[in-house]
């Protein structure tokens, strides 16, 4: 099937201003993101989606693909779609977080994976199991609950199952990671629907598709991702980066 990933690049970031555009390593956290996903072998290109023309110079910079999308728009699943939209000839797109230098290209290939072994679904996205107790009740780590064929029930960033009986607790809460596949249609259709209750309670996208009625089928990987938030975060990034090219 033919596969792209899109990468919504905002520039504007609150914790970590500029983000996207820091170079201690010698390369943009954004090229780094972009020579990740480059790697997945399932994916014929990677494409940028650009909320201006900063942003849109930089990709061109290291030779990337990029087009321009409307600054107001209010999510980057709306600016995947948007781009999506002109892509006539794509089967499957993967929305990759553009602060997510590590991602594993490995994990992008095993959620288009999941989407082509079932086509009655139209949307995936990945998990890992939580390792951290604290995690399990930090409202900035999305938990996911799973049913019997691996589709999402439910998303919340409150510590979900609920634990009655501690000794039941092992391996129970899965992370859910910000990386999506679509059907190229489905993610069209679903970027014109307004905001579901659900989905503005908790501030969580992905919830407007089950509160539609949609399936979200999640791969469960053991390594999470690392999505680059703080100026903690990037530092460790970056003295990870040196240590691997010394």
């Amino acid at each position: 099937m033919e596969t792209r990933i899109i990468i919504p690049a905002r520039l504007a970031s609150t914790r970590l201003p500029r983000k996207l555009l820091l170079r201690e390593t010698g390369k943009s956290l954004l090229q780094h993101t972009y020579e990740a996903a480059s790697r997945s072998r399932k994916a014929t290109s990677v494409w940028v989606a650009a909320d201006g023309e900063e942003i849109a110079r930089e990709v061109r910079s290291f030779d990337g693909l990029v087009r321009m999308t409307d600054p107001q728009l209010p999510s980057g699943t709306d600016r995947v779609a948007t781009v999506a939209a002109d892509m006539d000839d794509v089967d499957l797109v993967v929305n990759v977080q553009a602060d997510e230098p590590e991602i594993s290209a490995e994990a992008i290939d095993q959620l288009v994976q999941l989407l082509e072994d079932t086509p009655t679904v139209h949307m995936a996205t990945l998990a890992t199991p939580i390792q951290d107790p604290a995690k399990i009740t930090d409202p900035s780590c999305v938990k996911v609950v799973l049913d019997s064929q691996n589709r999402a029930i439910y998303f919340s960033r409150s510590p979900i199952p609920y634990v009655r009986d501690a000794t039941d607790a092992a391996g129970v809460h899965l992370q859910h990671l910000g990386i999506y596949a679509y059907r190229r249609n489905f993610l069209i259709r679903i970027a014109q629907q307004p905001p579901t209750v659900l989905e503005k309670t908790e501030k969580l996208e992905q919830l407007r598709v089950l509160s539609l009625g949609h399936a979200i089928l999640v791969g469960v990987v053991d390594e999470p991702t690392v999505g680059i938030d703080t100026p903690d975060d990037y530092q460790a990034f970056v003295a990870r980066y040196r240590e691997r090219i010394a």
